[in-house]
């Protein structure tokens, strides 16, 4: 079945009604989300001529609906004024009426009276805890009654149909006040593993309360096991929490042993403006920055003169992690003011060697992405020379079909670029980063809004034989974190137009994301979504590549 993501809409047919009188439908391509009470479906706007209209028996239809199983209840709010319900729950709405038996028809029996203008109602679904990540959930308005009178809904355009997701972190679980920046892997025995920084006190960056959190999925990512904290520094060298942050963690799965790794990014106490340390600091000390600002990190090993590079490492499937390592020293350049992970994931080469991606600061402050590889499984790390001279941060690497490696990265010039010169900055390597290409699709293949981005390789085995495909994810906009798409490539990303770009989700978010290979025909995304803190979602090669 051909699946079509595209925008629609619907005008209603008017019996009786002054012209004035409007009511239409909207979609947005969003994720509908398992382990979350309210979900936008579909909007209605009602256009009033005057005050005091009464609308009353509201209906819709589910026809693209994959199982009506999969939908708990329905329910349909009265947004007044606002328009957009973002995460639904951040915004004052009235309940007009729910239903728990959801069939092939809705209907929806209430009383609102609408103020002359704009009107919003939001249908919203809640699902089942079984409902199945393959299927897709949709609605259509059929009709309402005004003031008594029947209005028929007819559709133009494309229906779009939405997809099921997990909520796997909201806003404030776990006594988490945000969830931020993802990584995402499958271990050998095909468990997912999803990363993340448990921000405790707000969504800011270090210096802050922050640890390294996971959760595991032993079913394709269909249910999660509760949180783990896998890094978590405490009250290290007698600072608050406060002042011994983790963060921007990345996951490597070692596939010749089954070792997990994950390394992150330890902040403690503070520099001021200057580059020095601060003394005394108590949990009453509101003093801010962060290792990517000012002299927060400096050149030195030492913990009072920069951000330290840790690693931990599990040897069971990520059911037990060690005491993290300290690797600073191995992989840092004394001069250089900062050398930490980039979140998202490594890699094991065909050779063996472990690969993270790795981004820093050089002796001038200014930024840098390279790669740190072992080849004694993880014994020892060396970090290589900067793939490029611009100002990179994040990235994620993926070995070619010849060996060499890609690094792809955010690019700081991107930042206020709508040309066609925005884009991430891409090099290549033969020689484990001892020397970079700048490879010709730099700076104009894949646009940015200057976020994280994702990459993979997917090696595809069909009776046609082996095909390899690069898979890429991103807020696909050059000003904006919105419009979060996958996208593919079949040729070693020469180029990304083979296929149709897959948008998960249209609406603003913080937008990073963690893409990985669950098994030979579906692709798993961790993401940071408009409707929770981080959302998966499954995909199928047959749909990337648009053969189904």
């Amino acid at each position: 079945m051909i699946r079509i993501f595209l925008l629609s809409s619907l005008i209603l047919v008017f019996l009786g009604f002054k012209v004035d009188t409007e009511i239409s439908e909207h979609q947005y391509q969003l994720p509908v989300l398992k382990n979350k009470e309210n979900n936008p479906i579909v909007r209605v706007k009602v256009v009033a001529d005057s005050d005091g209209q009464i609308l009353t028996d509201v209906r819709f239809g589910t026809e693209g609906t994959t199982d009506l199983k999969d939908i708990k209840s329905a329910k349909l709010y009265y947004y007044g004024q606002d328009s957009l319900p973002g995460k639904m729950e951040n915004i004052e709405s009235r309940l007009y009426a729910s239903v728990t038996d959801v069939g092939k028809k809705i209907v929806f029996s209430g009383n609102q009276k609408l103020n002359k203008g704009d009107n919003f109602f939001w249908l919203s679904f809640e699902l089942e805890e079984h409902a199945d990540l393959s299927h897709f959930v949709d609605a259509q308005f059929v009709s309402a009654k005004l003031d008594g009178k029947k209005l028929r809904a007819k559709v133009t355009g494309n229906q779009l149909v939405q997809r099921i997701g997990v909520a796997v972190r909201k806003h404030n679980q776990d006594d988490v006040h945000t969830s931020r920046i993802p990584g995402l892997t499958t271990t050998n025995e095909g468990t997912l593993i999803a990363i993340f920084d448990a921000r405790y006190e707000s969504g800011r960056d270090l210096q802050g309360h922050m640890d390294i959190g996971i959760h595991r999925s032993e079913d394709g990512g269909q249910t999660w096991e509760p949180i783990q904290i896998v890094m978590d520094m405490g009250e290290w060298g007698g600072l608050p929490q406060k002042f011994n942050g983790v963060s921007d963690a990345g996951i490597l799965v070692d596939r010749n042993t089954g070792d997990i790794y994950i390394a992150g990014l330890w902040m403690h106490g503070l520099l001021d403006k200057n580059g020095n340390w601060i003394e005394g600091l108590t949990e009453e000390n509101e003093e801010w920055d962060h290792q990517w600002r000012n002299k927060a990190s400096q050149p030195g090993f030492d913990v009072k003169q920069t951000s330290q590079f840790l690693i931990v490492k599990s040897t069971d499937d990520g059911k037990t992690w060690s005491k993290p390592v300290n690797v600073t020293e191995m992989g840092k350049k004394e001069e250089w003011w900062l050398w930490a992970p980039a979140p998202g994931q490594g890699i094991t080469l065909k050779d063996g060697t472990l690969v993270f991606p790795t981004q820093g600061r050089d002796k001038n402050g200014h930024p840098f992405s390279n790669i740190t590889y072992s080849k004694d499984g993880g014994e020892t790390w060396v970090s290589t020379n900067p793939a490029v001279s611009e100002g990179t941060t994040e990235c994620m690497a993926v070995e070619l079909t010849d060996g060499s490696i890609m690094l792809n990265m955010r690019a700081n010039s991107n930042r206020g670029d709508t040309t066609s010169t925005n884009g991430r900055a891409i090099a290549v390597t033969d020689d484990l980063g001892e020397t970079w290409t700048v490879h010709p699709t730099s700076h104009s293949a894949l646009i940015e809004p200057v976020c994280m981005a994702s990459i993979i390789r997917h090696d595809y085995q069909s009776d046609k034989g082996e095909q390899t495909y690069l898979l890429f994810s991103n807020p696909d906009s050059k000003t904006q974190r919105n419009r979060l798409s996958v996208k593919v490539s079949d040729n070693d990303g020469d180029n990304w137009d083979q296929f149709p770009a897959l948008m998960l989700d249209e609406f603003n978010s913080r937008g990073y994301s963690c893409l990985t290979s669950i098994d030979n025909e579906t692709i798993g995304i961790l993401y940071e979504s408009s409707q929770a803190d981080m959302v998966f979602q499954t995909l199928t090669i047959d749909e990337l590549t648009n053969k189904n």
